[in-house]
This record gives C-alpha cells, sequence and structure tokens, in this order.
C-alpha cells in the first residue's frame, strides 16, 4: 500500500512546493491536488512534480462539466511530461449546485457524459489522437495531441461512489478515488463494484485510492470539533449522504481518523483490510502545525514500513 496526502489549495506556489518537499522527506509517497476555482490542479502538480523528484502527484479530481477530453488530455500530459512519468489523473462527476452556479450549465445524464468523456480521452493519452462522436461530445484530432516525453500513458481515476459511476470507472478506468468511505462502504459496496465492472471489462482489478480525514494530535477533541465543522460542507450533497450512512456514520466527521499514533494507524489498516490499494490523507491541516508534523511522520513510517 502507498500513503499520500493531500495538499491544501490556499497556499502560494512556493509554499506548496514546500509543503510537498516536507511530505516526501517524511516518506510520503504522493501529494494531491483538488480542483475548485482557484488553481489549476495539473499545471500545480507539474509544478511540484518538477521541484520535487520521486514524489508522485496527482490531481483529485477534475469535473468533467465545463471541460473537453482534448483540454484535459494536453493538461495531463503536459503534466505527466515535467513529473517524469509521476502524474495521476482524476475525474470527477462534479455536482449539480456548483456546476449550474459557476459553468451556467446543466448538470445532465452525468453518468452518461462521464462514460463518453472517458472513451474520448483514453485513446488520447494512450496515442495522442481520437475520433468518438458521442450523444454529449464529439472529440477528434485534426492535429496530433501527443506531448513528447507524456509516458507512460497518463492513468485516470474516477471519483466514484455510486453504483453507475462505479461500473463506468471498472470498465474505463484504472482505478478510483473514493472520499469520506469508510472501511464498511469499501468493503461491502464500492469495492466489489468497480472490481466486477472490471473483471468483466476484461480490465485489470482497479486502484482503489481512499481519500480519508486524518490527524495526529494529542487534543482529539478540539480537532474533531474543527473537523465537524470543516467537513459538514459535503453533508450537503446526496453522493456523500449516501456514502456516509453506508459507511455507519452519521455525519461526515465520524470518518476522520483523529488521534494518537497508535489510533491513526489501526484506522488505517482497516482501509486497506476493506479493499484500499492506496490511502492519501485529507485535512491534515485541521490540527496545529506540530499536528501536522506528526500525521505525515506517521504516515511516512507507515509508506515504508
Amino acid at each position: 500500500m502507498t500513503i499520500g496526502a493531500a495538499l491544501p489549495l490556499h497556499n502560494g506556489i512556493d509554499a506548496t512546493v514546500q509543503l510537498a518537499r516536507e511530505a516526501h522527506e517524511a516518506g510520503l509517497r504522493s501529494a494531491w491536488f483538488g480542483q475548485t476555482f482557484t488553481y489549476d490542479s495539473p499545471s500545480l502538480a507539474a509544478i511540484v512534480g518538477r521541484e520535487v523528484p520521486g514524489l508522485h502527484v496527482g490531481t483529485a479530481a477534475i469535473p468533467v462539466f465545463g471541460r473537453h477530453p482534448l483540454v484535459v488530455s494536453s493538461q495531463a500530459q503536459t503534466a505527466q511530461a515535467a513529473a517524469a512519468g509521476r502524474y495521476h489523473l482524476g475525474l470527477a462527476l462534479g455536482t449539480k449546485q456548483l456546476t449550474e452556479a459557476g459553468f451556467g450549465i446543466p448538470h445532465d445524464r452525468p453518468i452518461r457524459l462521464l462514460r463518453e468523456f472517458l472513451t474520448a480521452l483514453r485513446p488520447l493519452l494512450e496515442t495522442g489522437s481520437t475520433d468518438f462522436r458521442g450523444e454529449l461530445l464529439s472529440a477528434g484530432t485534426p492535429l496530433p495531441a501527443a506531448v513528447p516525453g507524456a509516458e507512460p500513458p497518463v492513468p485516470v481515476l474516477v471519483a466514484a461512489m455510486g453504483p453507475q459511476a462505479l461500473r463506468v470507472s471498472g470498465e474505463l478506468a484504472d482505478g478510483i478515488l473514493p472520499y469520506l468511505a469508510g472501511p464498511r462502504a469499501l468493503a461491502e459496496h464500492i469495492v466489489p463494484a468497480v472490481n466486477a465492472a472490471a473483471e468483466a471489462a476484461g480490465r485489470p482489478a482497479p486502484r482503489i485510492v481512499a481519500f480519508v480525514p486524518g490527524v495526529v494530535t494529542a487534543d482529539a477533541d478540539a480537532v474533531l470539533r474543527t473537523a465537524t465543522d470543516s467537513l459538514a460542507f459535503y453533508e450537503r450533497f446526496p453522493s456523500y449522504q449516501r456514502v456516509i450512512e453506508l459507511s455507519g456514520a452519521t455525519r461526515a466527521a465520524d470518518l476522520a481518523l483523529i488521534g494518537d499514533e497508535e489510533t491513526v494507524a489501526a484506522g488505517v489498516r482497516r482501509y486497506r483490510e476493506a479493499g484500499a490499494t492506496e490511502v492519501v490523507f485529507t485535512a491534515t491541516d485541521l490540527g496545529s502545525e506540530a499536528d501536522r508534523y506528526r500525521t505525515w511522520k506517521l504516515l511516512g513510517e507507515l509508506a515504508t514500513g
């Protein structure tokens, strides 16, 4: 199992690079960047990947609404070339609220769009060309679309947790990026569904990259209060409400791994036993700087142990 961390997006470029260096020095294998309306995360990943040799970098995750496979392919291949083959592309369905408020476009037929997006994108990343005509999008390459040095082909993962998205991801992607999906939801619902879809499509078993909020701290009660406020944002969305319930929790913060080293390490083992092939810690900045350092130190030890 490899272990990484999602880095916050509120710092400057230089500070982000420094955080990534610290994560790598602590023994973490990967750094991941979300995609909101601020930084372009593939560009940020490209910078970090070039500045911190040996560290894998990833985007988790770019919503398919408001994007086109040709543009995303160019971004991902550029990041792959800059990071010397250590970039991982994450895609997401996004949410109705943010899609329609931000882009002014309807969040209609997301599963169909995801299927068409992946179908058009995969040959672009693998061969630099595509010729796809779908119901919701079309993509062709009147000019070559391969980026020199973008090798091996960029792996594609999807922030999938619902049955239909898991089916499409198993068929067409290299793995999934579940968030706020506890060990119970992974073991009973998510991992079996995506593995079955991959097997039916004749594809290898997909990567299961579990994103988990967690902090090693001596003041678990205070950090839990902060986590409860910070993670409540996700409780507004039906997809997260569902997976939180399937995990046996009532709120997002119930799924955060908060406590001493033994407590957090035991939580990571439960994700591994549930089928996670990789664990990425998020929200490691909910406590103090000393807490973050303790968290990354533990994760580095788990990654190399």
